[in-house]
C-alpha cells in the first residue's frame, strides 16, 4: 500500500471520528496527535474554533523530562495537561484520538488524563 493510499484512509478516519465528536465550551474536545518523535494535545471548542489549553513535548517544563512519542512520554504529557486543563477550569472532555487506534501510547495518554482528574 503506497503513502498516498494510507494518507487518504487516515483522513477518513478522521472525518468519521469528527462527525461523531464535537467539543463545546462546557465540554471540549480533547484532539491528541503523536508523531515519530513529539506529543500534541489541544483542548478545543468547536462552536467557536478556539483552542482553550495546548500542550507539547516541546513544552519548556517537559523538554527537561525529555519526553518521547512512547508510552512513558504519553503518560508525562497527559499528566501536564490534565494539570493545565483544571487551572483552565475544564472538567469534563469528549477524546478525539484523531484518525489512530485505541490502544498503545493513545490509550496510555487517555487513561493518565482521566488519572489526572478529567472526566470522558
Amino acid at each position: 500500500m503506497n503513502t498516498v493510499r494510507k494518507a487518504q484512509l487516515l483522513q477518513r478516519r478522521r472525518w468519521r471520528i469528527r462527525k461523531k465528536v464535537a467539543g463545546t465550551a462546557l465540554r471540549p474536545r480533547l484532539s491528541v496527535k503523536f508523531s515519530t518523535k513529539h506529543i500534541y494535545a489541544q483542548a478545543v471548542n468547536d462552536d467557536t474554533g478556539a483552542t482553550l489549553v495546548f500542550i507539547s513535548s516541546l513544552d519548556p517544563e517537559l523538554r527537561k523530562q525529555k519526553p518521547a512519542a512512547n508510552l512513558t512520554g504519553a503518560k508525562l504529557v497527559a499528566a501536564a495537561f490534565a494539570d493545565k486543563a483544571k487551572a483552565a477550569g475544564i472538567t469534563t472532555i469528549v477524546f478525539d484520538r484523531n484518525g489512530a487506534l485505541y490502544h498503545g501510547k493513545v490509550k496510555a495518554f487517555a487513561d493518565a488524563v482521566r488519572a489526572g482528574g478529567i472526566i470522558f
